[in-house]
């Protein structure tokens, strides 16, 4: 199959030909340069064809121009205002359907959403669908649906895909986009996130403070997402501990086409000792899908085999202080634009296990994002958390099988 796929490259040139024959879906090709050009000489090549382009007149609009004594009429071949493209020097540019030009960085698309950071508007998630120009100044990698990743300098217009490669380009239709990032040599290009800090503090009759946090980190290129998660909350009331519970989860997904993906590693660390839980640990891999992929709402699924090891805070006489158990774990998320300011994002987690780690167990968050400005954010969270079996305690008492917080803070993207 790849002697297939290697001939079908052969046929690209400088004209784009089509590429047709395909590569089975988890086998990811990146189709390098092999030019030997650097990146400012590659944007010099990207120049040459846009101006190319812009400079193109056809034979039958010159002769539509001809007036009455056989002159060119210069004002009705000339390009109209909204057509003139900016030449992308140090930054990325984007048009959207309203026909406004955003001047940043392309930081990734996913999920038909593309971010992007701008000085103007900080950053900030277009609509995949609302955006109908792109022309990139940094080499992006773009993830093409079932057939490979290409590095290279990225010209989107309408549903007309080009990217350029050294002396090559390669052409493609909008919707065979599965996902890009930027694939230049910084790290910090791939990396992006957000945090939320709620704080809560009390004095008088009953002195009291209550912390809580939610951290976001996600690294990404065309073809994988790296997913860091933590929630911790710490209550403190007249001096005394009441609330201690912390839980960082861990995913790792690969694109295989636009809706499928799998996970080769998931994980989650979590510690509640007023749950009885010292430590508990689940790992495991799984494969996905996106079911809805729209304007407005985008939801997914996932889950696959895992383990659990569980360390008790304490045990009751006669029970063991730690247990291993085979699992089994699905998860979704969902992700509705409410309104321009507003978004609602829930996802819910179950993890089916043996007695001793507590039978079945999920996680569930329910959030309203309220957006004050591009990198400021109100967010208010609901959480439940259950547990079917908790362990008992040396002291022969039994935790609460639910356990509900709300969380209001104040979150920074960056």
């Amino acid at each position: 199959m790849r002697f297939f796929f290697l001939i079908s490259l052969f046929f690209y040139s400088a004209n784009a030909g089509e590429v047709e024959s395909e590569i089975p879906s988890d086998d990811i090709i990146v189709v390098e340069d092999k030019s030997g050009l650097s990146d400012d000489e590659i944007r010099a090549k990207a120049k040459e064809s846009d101006t190319s382009e812009e400079t193109k007149v056809l034979v039958s609009e010159v002769v539509k121009a001809l007036d009455d004594s056989g002159k060119v009429d210069i004002s009705t071949i000339q390009k109209d205002f909204s057509e003139i493209s900016p030449t992308p020097l140090k930054y990325d540019w984007v048009k959207t359907k309203s026909g406004e030009w955003f001047k940043g960085e392309i930081k990734a698309l996913y999920d038909d959403k593309l971010e992007f950071d701008s000085d103007e508007i900080g950053l900030y998630s277009f609509d995949f669908e609302d955006v109908i120009w792109i022309k990139s100044y940094r080499i992006i990698s773009v993830n093409i649906e079932n057939l490979a990743t290409f590095p290279g300098i990225l010209r989107l217009k309408g549903d007309k895909l080009i990217i350029i490669q050294g002396e090559n380009e390669y052409e493609f239709d909008r919707k065979d986009i599965v996902s890009f990032a930027p694939d230049g040599e910084y790290e910090k290009n791939f990396w992006s996130g957000k945090a939320t800090i709620g704080l809560d503090i009390r004095s008088g009759n009953t002195n009291q403070y209550d912390y809580s946090a939610q951290i976001n980190i996600q690294r990404r290129s065309a073809v994988s997402r790296l997913t860091l998660d933590y929630l911790g909350r710490i209550t403190n009331k007249d001096d005394v501990e009441i609330a201690n519970d912390h839980r960082l989860n861990q995913k790792y997904d690969r694109y295989l086409t636009r809706h499928f993906f799998w996970t080769p590693v998931f994980s989650e660390l979590y510690t509640n000792k007023y749950r009885n839980i010292e430590q508990q640990v689940t790992g495991g891999l799984g494969v996905g899908y996106t079911l809805i992929d729209s304007k407005k709402i985008t939801w997914s699924f996932s889950g696959g085999p895992a383990f659990v090891y569980t360390k008790y805070e304490t045990v009751a006489v006669g029970q063991v202080e730690d247990a291993f158990s085979p699992a089994f774990e699905v998860s979704t998320k969902y992700e509705h634009e409410l309104t321009s300011m507003t978004d609602l994002i829930y996802s819910y987690k179950l993890t089916y296990t043996n007695e001793a780690a507590g039978t079945y167990k999920h996680h569930m968050l329910l959030t309203l994002e309220n957006e004050l400005t591009s990198w400021l954010d109100l967010d208010i969270t609901g959480v439940w958390d259950y547990i079917l079996d908790p362990q008992e305690t040396s002291e022969n008492t039994i935790p609460y099988q639910d356990d509900f917080q709300l969380l209001v803070g104040i979150g920074v993207e960056f």
